[in-house]
């Protein structure tokens, strides 16, 4: 990967041919010199954008994590039939101490 300069100075990233064949083998993806050739300038675009949108000003703007407003759609944690121990453990094969006992699975 090679930088070069804009007129404001900026390093902007370049991707040449031996980057894409790195990066493609690092992906362990089989990639024709073709493929090479059409994905550098594709790849060399895509740094463009992100060269681009680090020019935008974010002062002021706090962090968010999704761009609509989310909540949690979860019940509240609370016991709903409490008392009822005993006809729960019926429905257990095996029950000892008061909890459902189950087989040892590893020794």
């Amino acid at each position: 990967m090679q930088r070069s300069t804009n007129a404001s100075a900026t390093p902007i990233m370049t991707v040449d041919a031996s980057t894409v064949r790195h990066i493609a083998r690092l992906a362990r993806i089989a990639v024709s010199d073709a493929e090479v050739e059409a994905l550098a300038p594709e790849l060399n675009n895509i740094l463009g954008w992100v060269e681009q949108l680090q020019e935008v000003d974010v002062s002021g703007v706090e962090p968010m994590t999704a761009v609509i407003p989310n909540a949690l759609r979860l019940r509240d944690d609370v016991v709903t039939d409490g008392g009822i121990r005993e006809d729960v453990l019926a429905n257990a094969p095996v029950a000892e101490h008061g909890f459902f006992a189950v087989p040892k699975v590893i020794e």
